[in-house]
């Protein structure tokens, strides 16, 4: 190991680990991707929108370059992932701690 870079107690885990690695058998393998798949099974469902909210989800979608359903799908899995981060709020955040600092 290069003792140049420092690493964490995790990354210094998984460099001890490394010696003990043992291949999985086909059928580990193949038990580890049915597991992956049922949890990234989609399901279809019907959802009523606002048309003006699902007109500027449609406008945001087009700005990023992806359809807007996928724009939803990772709307909604930031949101119950707690992953997505309101701009306004941080920004309000930033302006109260720097007010806190020159007081």
């Amino acid at each position: 190991m290069n003792d140049k870079i420092k690493l964490d107690e995790y990354e210094e885990k998984i460099e001890n680990e490394i010696l003990n690695f043992t291949s999985l058998s086909k059928e580990e393998k193949s038990k580890i991707e049915n597991i992956i798949d049922k949890e990234n099974e989609k399901k279809s469902i019907s959802l009523r929108l606002r048309k003006y909210d699902l007109e500027k989800l449609k406008e945001r979608a087009q700005q990023e370059g992806i359809p807007y359903q996928t724009l939803l799908s990772s709307l909604i899995h930031k949101f119950i992932t707690d992953q997505l981060i309101d701009k306004k709020s941080i920004l309000k955040t930033i302006q109260l701690l720097k007010e806190g600092n020159m007081g």
